[in-house]
């Protein structure tokens, strides 16, 4: 009997569906015959390379939601099974041992053979009680707010302009800003960087010839004080806006340094502090567009004496086609900020000259980023 039109319609097979069938047919019949389907080059087969890629966001929120529940701070004081780690914490005790499983996978916690869970090299950073906590970072990378900036990732690619913008109507920095509860998990996810560049930055690079040290765009003053911790000679000027600095002086007392460090509020787009020898900004243009770093940049110039050193500290694009974080961090710009990117050589020598300042070396550190030494002309 014959079938319906309706019917026989429903039963042919889509032009997506061949065209899939076509493809698998081919990529089986190539592996009979001992065809390879792709080149022996590769390390890791590309198939599995791009999952394991487009699977990262999984892994970050598995990192994330760790950090968020404390769990380093837990295991610190000793190895503990998922039942004690549920019971202290009000968590489903099954569920947790298959996330402290999967993290001790990636090295992040470690399982012994009764079956609790110790502490590792990577699970100590995400402990809220060190220096190089990477904790606060870890969550705002899992927060909502965060995520749902991401996913306007493809229309940032079509039209330029910040992802996050686009979804929440502000740029991540006034977005935090407008939320208490953001702002604190933000504002300590800055200072974790601060201290991951800062850290390498004093290893690096030498302030012994400097009297007078002006960090401009420092919020808290973190890598100030750590200069100043160094450098018993030195001299300090941290330079922020008002919402910023306003704690400092509480932090540099009790670093110890409170005595050789003035605290001033402005708007650094538009001035900065006279006078000093040298003048350091880290990790603050890459934030922003062209324009506006050359508003700092010029406000800077209009303050120092020519020949005072302008210190930069940021990351630095290579143009090979080899991995480097700051490609990755050159589309959380774009995600994030109006305007903000990574830049290359080239660039930073040419935004620099621009401004009137002269490159005299580059110092690469033991983090992702390098030291930009330029002279006031």
């Amino acid at each position: 009997m014959e079938l319906p039109e309706q019917e026989s319609q429903a039963t042919a097979p889509c032009a997506p569906c061949t065209n899939d069938a076509t493809r698998f047919s081919t990529a089986l019949r190539a592996q009979r015959e001992g065809e390879p389907i792709w080149t022996p080059e590769y390390h890791v087969a590309p198939p599995v390379a791009i999952l394991q890629l487009v699977t990262g966001r999984w892994v970050s929120q598995i990192v994330g939601v760790a950090a968020e529940l404390g769990l380093a701070d837990e295991i610190q004081t000793g190895p503990k099974g998922a039942e004690e780690l549920a019971a202290a914490k009000g968590l489903h005790a099954t569920t947790l041992y298959r996330l402290l499983r999967a993290l001790a996978s990636f090295g992040i916690f470690a399982e012994q053979d009764d079956g609790r869970f110790r502490q590792t090299p990577m699970s100590d950073v995400l402990r809220s009680d060190v220096a190089y906590s990477m904790r606060s970072i870890a969550r705002v990378s899992n927060h909502y707010w965060m995520m749902h900036g991401w996913m306007g990732l493809e229309q940032s690619v079509r039209t330029g302009t910040s992802a996050f913008e686009h979804v929440h109507g502000l740029p991540s920095f006034d977005y935090a800003s407008r939320r208490p509860e953001v702002m604190e998990i933000f504002a300590d996810a800055l200072a974790s960087f601060a201290v991951l560049v800062g850290s390498a930055v004093v290893e690096a690079y030498h302030f012994s010839s400097t009297g007078t040290l002006a960090e401009i765009g420092g919020s808290h003053g973190v890598v100030l004080a750590m200069v100043l911790a160094k450098y018993s000679q030195l001299r300090g000027i941290l330079f922020d806006m008002p919402s910023f600095v306003e704690w400092a002086s509480n932090f540099f007392r009790n670093q110890g340094v409170e005595d050789r460090i003035e605290v001033r509020s402005g708007n650094f787009l538009e001035d900065a502090p006279e006078g000093a020898d040298a003048y350091f900004l880290q990790n603050s243009l890459h934030r922003r567009n062209d324009d506006d770093c050359m508003r700092i940049l010029n406000a800077v110039r209009a303050a120092a004496k020519p020949g005072a050193k302008l210190v930069v500290v940021e990351a630095i694009v290579e143009t090979t086609n080899e991995p480097q974080f700051a490609k990755t961090w050159d589309i959380t710009m774009l995600v994030a900020t109006r305007g903000g990117r990574e830049r290359t050589r080239t660039e930073w020598l040419e935004l620099l000259g621009a401004a009137g300042f002269r490159v005299t070396r580059i110092i690469p550190t033991a983090s992702f980023a390098s030291v930009i030494e330029a002279i006031r002309e």
